[in-house]
C-alpha cells in the first residue's frame, strides 16, 4: 500500500516538527488544586523554624479569610487573604522594607492556602519562605 503524501514530506515534516516547539516553555505540570510548584525557600512545616523566624524578625502572613483572621490569629500576623496575594505584594514589599531577603511565614487553616501563597512569593522573587502550616501548628514547637 502506497501513500499519497510523498515520503521527503514526511521525512521533512518529522525533521523540523522538534524546531517548531523549542522557544515555547514546557507544559505545566499537573498538580493538586492546593499545591504550589516551589523550587526554592525555606523549609515547611517546622514550627520551630518558624518561631525562630519570627523572634528573629521575620514577617508573619496569615493568608486565610479576613473572618477566619477576626476569630483567631497569631500575635503579630498580618492578613493578606492568598486569592489577594499577589495583588498585595506592595504591601508586602512595605512589611519587609523592601528587602526581598526577609523572611515569611506563612499559615493558614491547614496549610495548603499557605503552600499556595509561598508559591506565588518564591515566585515574586521572595526566596526566605517558609510554610508553617495551620494555626494550630505554631503551638506545636
Amino acid at each position: 500500500m502506497r501513500s499519497s503524501t510523498p515520503s521527503f514530506v514526511l521525512l521533512a515534516l518529522l525533521t523540523l516538527a522538534p524546531a517548531c516547539g523549542r522557544d515555547q516553555p514546557p507544559p505545566p505540570v499537573a498538580t493538586s488544586p492546593t499545591a504550589a510548584p516551589v523550587t526554592t525557600g525555606l523549609p515547611d512545616r517546622d514550627p520551630a523554624l518558624a518561631h525562630k523566624l519570627v523572634a528573629a524578625g521575620a514577617v508573619l502572613v496569615d493568608v486565610r479569610t479576613p473572618e477566619e483572621f477576626a476569630t483567631r490569629h497569631l500575635e503579630g500576623a498580618v492578613n493578606i487573604p492568598v486569592d489577594e496575594l499577589k495583588a498585595r505584594l506592595v504591601e508586602l514589599d512595605k512589611l519587609t522594607g523592601g528587602d526581598a531577603n526577609k523572611p515569611i511565614v506563612v499559615y493558614c487553616q491547614s496549610g495548603g492556602r499557605a503552600g499556595r501563597a509561598k508559591g506565588v512569593l518564591v515566585g515574586a522573587g521572595h526566596p526566605q519562605v517558609t510554610n508553617l502550616g495551620g494555626i494550630g501548628d505554631w503551638d506545636r514547637k
